[in-house]
């Protein structure tokens, strides 16, 4: 018997598979729901004209729509009009992805979901959207009939975030990216105080071979009013950069009502970023603030020798 399966005779005379190989297909879907529960969200494979191959059984738990209500169909039918052109871009393979396969994708779009009716419905005219980040890889067969898929995982983006650890800030910024409110875990983090970022753009502080990514996560908060930026660097004060990833939401402001009047309140930008690593390259000066700053450290230390040495020289003549 294959994989060493114990070998049972039904009622009808039929062999069957033994305990063994049930046993194994058990262990591999307990692996597989353990997976999925990690990832926080769902696995979705689409073919290159954008139908739905395959998608993970707790696809519901995110969208309220079913493996099989959703399974056959088009992304298309079931996303923003306005994202249809991304998914299409990244649908589409370039010369060379088609001979090297693996290339990577990572995109965000809004998909319907009918979890917030109070009611289940698969009317799709009454579903709401729900932002997706979809990070994954093009898979390209070459050969006689060539074949395309893009094998993604895909996973909600909360309105709120929690701050996870101490490695993590929280900000608030306009619509233009500069900072409104930071608080204080920055010091620590990047070595700004909350106040010296008020008023600045996040750009300031960017890498500049990292401007693009950011642009590209910025104009996503303005059309899906949720983002995910990427890993990107973000320069500290003093010298060098960190790793960074912002997961970002767009709040609406303040409405005036009759129990409740107001003048009205702009939107603003939630922010929570992630520090990935250490400080790389802490010697090495991007910005002129950088230098700034490290020539102002410098001349404290300079300051501070020359209040020691005198002290030194007198303890050491005694």
């Amino acid at each position: 018997m294959p994989n060493g399966g114990l070998c049972m005779r039904g009622v009808d005379g039929g062999v069957r598979l033994g305990s063994q190989d049930a046993m194994e297909k058990e262990r591999t879907e307990d692996e597989i729901s353990i997976y999925l529960r990690m990832l926080g969200g769902f696995v979705m494979v689409l073919s290159s004209q954008g139908d739905m191959m395959f998608l993970s059984e707790n696809v519901s738990n995110f969208l309220g729509l079913t493996q099989a209500e959703l399974m056959g169909h088009n992304v298309l039918d079931f996303t923003h009009p306005c994202d249809h052109q991304e998914i299409r871009s990244n649908l589409r393979l370039s010369s060379e992805e088609r001979f090297w396969c693996g290339a990577k994708r990572d995109f965000v779009v809004r998909i319907k979901s009918t979890l917030a009716l109070q009611v289940r419905s698969t009317n799709l005219r009454s579903t709401t959207w729900k932002v997706l980040h979809c990070q994954g890889r093009a898979k390209a067969c070459v050969g006689p009939a060539s074949v395309s898929c893009l094998l993604l995982t895909c996973q909600t983006l909360p309105v709120s975030h929690t701050l996870l650890s101490t490695h993590t800030f929280s900000s608030q910024h306009s619509m233009d990216m500069r900072f409104t409110h930071c608080d204080h875990r920055v010091m620590m983090l990047l070595g700004y105080s909350p106040h010296e970022l008020v008023g600045r753009s996040i750009y300031e502080l960017c890498h500049t071979l990292d401007t693009n990514s950011l642009s590209k996560y910025h104009v996503n908060l303005y059309l899906k009013s949720q983002s995910v930026s990427g890993q990107y660097r973000m320069l500290v004060r003093g010298g060098g950069y960190v790793w960074v990833e912002s997961h970002s939401a767009v709040v609406p402001g303040v409405r005036s009502t009759k129990s409740r009047p107001c003048a009205p309140q702009p939107l603003c930008i939630f922010c929570v970023t992630y520090v990935l690593s250490g400080v790389e390259e802490p010697s090495l000066q991007l910005s002129l603030d950088q230098v700034v700053h490290h020539s102002l450290s410098l001349q404290c230390a300079v300051t501070q020798i020359r209040l020691v040495l005198p002290k030194v020289c007198y303890l050491t003549k005694r």
